[in-house]
């Protein structure tokens, strides 16, 4: 989540709103950013209550092991049309590569990707 922060700039070129969530607490989160990795710099948003309902509309929400009750790691890019035009799915330990967001970005907006090279 931190390599987010520092892509930011880079993805503000692509008009792009970067946000997280999961089934945390916003407590949770405060605590987490706090004690673990720093503050991020962008949005991150607790689908706590009711417990993971954003998450179970994605089909991410754990029911099984390992470790049920949380959300997988995934990744959507939604256009402004509210269309998903990327959705790739994460093992829980794995950190994705900003690349594939931005490959997708620059689909949605050639005219931008241009100018960012």
């Amino acid at each position: 989540m931190t390599a987010y922060s520092r892509d930011l700039a880079t993805f503000a070129g692509y008009d792009a709103q970067v946000m997280g969530i999961s089934v945390d607490s916003t407590w949770s989160h405060i605590a987490w950013q706090e004690k673990e990795i720093g503050k991020l710099n962008y949005p991150l948003l607790s689908d706590f209550y009711p417990h993971g309902e954003v998450a179970q509309k994605y089909k991410v929400f754990r029911t099984g092991d390992p470790i049920p009750g949380i959300n997988d790691r995934a990744i959507y890019v939604i256009d402004k049309a509210g269309k998903i035009v990327f959705a790739q799915h994460y093992e829980l330990g794995e950190s994705p590569d900003n690349r594939d967001v931005l490959e997708a970005l620059e689909g949605l907006s050639p005219k931008l990707a241009q100018a960012g090279k």
